[in-house]
């Protein structure tokens, strides 16, 4: 008999060494070459199945580019045969008919014809081909076409989380408690980097405003810069850029790692919706935190920036709350916190739908918290720039 082996690995199929359960040579699948009335025979030895079948796939493949017109499979010294085997056989029977060749079955049993047409369907559909990694001219259509698709994709997503979550609540009541709890979590735990980052960001803006502006004798200005520019914009942005990645991260941790121990799945058990007990008392919090860290965030920017303009220009404290109080209003205050709850539920919503998406690994966990952070922080420096554009077109 002539065995068949794998021609791509020169070891043999089967060690002296492995245990009685291991497939041996004498059992492994084969193949026997022959010619017989100007057909070309292939004899089908030995136990085509899962296990045994590794030996033989990559022969198969080789001999249906060099196999002659007419080919007979003589199912007759076969041993055993499962879909594995089955599968092998019908790819290959499938490729040489239709490179117009001749293939005939001798010897089959009604349970291996029965098995060859189960996989027919598989067996008979073409491998997409593998993308060219060359940079041709539709690949930067292509990536832009899956990078759309994937964005719209995450938005469905994300209002699915949203629309779970309200959903949620009002089916099962609102836990004050919950929603107490994350507030102290997400907002009092975060004042002091908030206020620190604000406080710096004051007083770099108002020293290079002053240092600018004092060419042009002009250093009192500096507090109509600060105080616009900390009240419209950086108040808001940096708090929720800290809260993205500081809240938002822990969210996506806390309820992949929930997800990742199958706590999730337990509340389904009971007949809770998860969304809404784990999700919604995480968006209040951050909708309420939010916007309070901004004022605090607002007033230690403000601060920071008094106390350089004083240190650099010598501008006192009294000529810097007069000057302020006379260039902004209210309209400049409530352009800032307005978009803090439009901000606090875009991280809230990213980092909760991050966190479902955990899978059963510590490298997913960390991939979903990764990719929370940043797409949190994306949303909300693109939430910041589309305020600023309404903002200017209705004049407020």
């Amino acid at each position: 008999m002539t065995w068949v082996e794998d021609t791509d690995n020169e070891e043999p199929m089967a060690s002296e060494d492995d245990n009685a359960e291991s497939v041996t040579k004498a059992d492994a699948a084969g193949v026997q070459e022959q010619q017989a009335d100007g057909s070309h025979e292939l004899a089908l030895t030995g136990n085509w199945t899962t296990r045994s079948i590794a030996g033989i796939d990559g022969w198969m493949r080789k001999f249906s580019d060099r196999a002659p017109q007419q080919v007979v499979f003589d199912f007759g010294p076969m041993a055993n045969i499962d879909t594995a085997g089955a599968f092998v056989i019908r790819r290959t029977v499938e490729q040489l008919r239709k490179a117009g060749k001749s293939v005939e079955f001798r010897n089959i049993s009604t349970s291996e014809e029965v098995l060859l047409d189960a996989v027919a369907d598989a067996a008979g559909q073409d491998l997409p081909e593998k993308p060219s990694s060359g940079f041709g001219l539709l690949t930067p259509f292509a990536a832009t076409g899956r990078a759309v698709y994937a964005t719209a994709e995450q938005m469905k997503d994300g209002f699915g989380i949203l629309g779970s979550a309200i959903a949620g609540s009002s089916g099962h009541g609102i836990s004050l408690t919950a929603i107490v709890a994350q507030i102290h979590r997400i907002g009092v735990g975060a004042i002091p980097v908030v206020l620190l980052m604000n406080a710096i960001i004051g007083a770099i803006v108002a020293q290079q405003g002053a240092f600018q502006l004092r060419y042009f004798g002009a250093e009192i200005f500096v507090v109509d810069l600060v105080s616009v520019l900390v009240l419209r914009e950086t108040g808001a942005l940096i708090t929720a850029i800290m809260i993205a990645g500081r809240s938002g991260s822990a969210i996506t941790a806390e309820i992949g790692s929930m997800k990742m121990r199958e706590e999730v799945d337990a509340l389904k058990v009971i007949g809770l919706n998860p969304i809404g007990v784990l999700v919604f008392p995480r968006l209040v919090a951050l909708m309420i935190a939010l916007p309070l860290l901004t004022v605090a965030a607002d007033a230690a920017g403000l601060a920071g920036a008094m106390v350089i303009a004083n240190y650099y220009s010598d501008i006192s404290y009294t000529a810097f709350i007069s000057r302020m109080e006379g260039w902004i209003d209210v309209t400049t205050v409530f352009a800032g916190l307005i978009k803090t709850p439009f901000m606090a539920l875009a991280i809230g919503v990213i980092a909760s739908m991050e966190g479902m998406r955990v899978g059963g690994s510590a490298e997913s966990l960390g991939a979903r918290v990764t990719a929370s952070v940043v797409k949190s922080i994306f949303v909300v420096i693109v939430l910041d720039g589309l305020f600023a554009i309404f903002f200017a077109s209705i004049g407020f």
